[in-house]
């Protein structure tokens, strides 16, 4: 199947590892050319790339990017939002400036990127954002609470997008994936290693857990995401928007 990727300036937010890395790969191989952004000084190096280090919780950051990628490509045809954080806590562990920080870069960091690539996708009448928000935003994870409640605004500000914007031509769907064999799980420090701290269980009795509470019984693979987000923005998904794709394994019960 042809994608239509060919020379489609992509940007990808979070991209020096785990589901924005491969999507990077993914994009590159179908001939788009790719920007990759994080706070790495180096990039994954894929295709015909540029890379862009920076801090995207700084409220100038997202159109630093935007604009590098316009300035090196002349424009930007797809935005995936993907970069985040995510940690294990409690809801009464939480306070007031952890809420704060989280909201910048899961949340704000996605608004300030469309609102920058809006101008040239509306003049050109056409477009694609894919936001990458997560399970615990159709169900949120009480161990992660502020992480759900950002990525359940994210599904909020997508489907609003794609409802402004689609008269523009511009198209706007959401990711909704689960656990992920991706350094945010498996690094040390990560989720399963913050897990096992606070649950007294070992590193691999955690990810055998959550393997296990998914119908398909393991944790996705990064390409297995990155192929619903590299999908949705392709001329194959050009009557696709205001979705919210689950890429879950199945994880939240409920067809939506």
């Amino acid at each position: 199947m042809q994608l239509g990727l060919e020379e489609r300036v992509c940007v990808v937010t979070g991209s020096t590892e785990g589901i924005g890395e491969a999507c990077a790969r993914m994009l590159a191989e179908e001939g788009a050319r790719v920007v990759t952004s994080g706070r790495r000084e180096s990039g994954p190096g894929v295709g015909e790339s540029l890379h862009v280090a920076l801090d995207l919780s700084v409220p100038s950051a997202p159109g630093e990017l935007v604009g590098a990628a316009e300035q090196a490509f002349g424009r930007v045809d797809c935005l995936v939002n993907n970069v985040g954080v995510a940690y294990q806590t409690s809801f009464e562990e939480l306070t007031d400036e952890d809420w704060a920080s989280m909201w910048e870069l899961n949340v704000m960091s996605y608004m300030r990127a469309i609102r920058a690539v809006l101008p040239g996708m509306r003049e050109r009448g056409s477009g694609r954002i894919v936001n990458v928000s997560s399970t615990a935003g159709k169900r949120p994870s009480t161990g992660m609470p502020n992480y759900s409640v950002t990525k359940a605004a994210v599904l909020s500000l997508s489907r609003l997008v794609a409802d402004v914007y689609a008269k523009d031509g511009i198209l706007c769907n959401a990711v909704a994936p689960g656990p992920t064999s991706s350094p945010a799980w498996l690094a040390a420090g990560g989720l399963a290693d913050q897990s096992a701290e606070r649950t007294g269980k070992s590193r691999e009795e955690i990810l055998e857990g959550v393997g296990k509470g998914r119908p398909l019984g393991r944790l996705a693979e990064p390409e297995e995401i990155a192929a619903v987000i590299v999908f949705l923005c392709s001329d194959r998904a050009s009557y696709v928007t205001g979705s919210a794709w689950s890429a879950d394994g199945g994880t939240v019960p409920i067809i939506i």
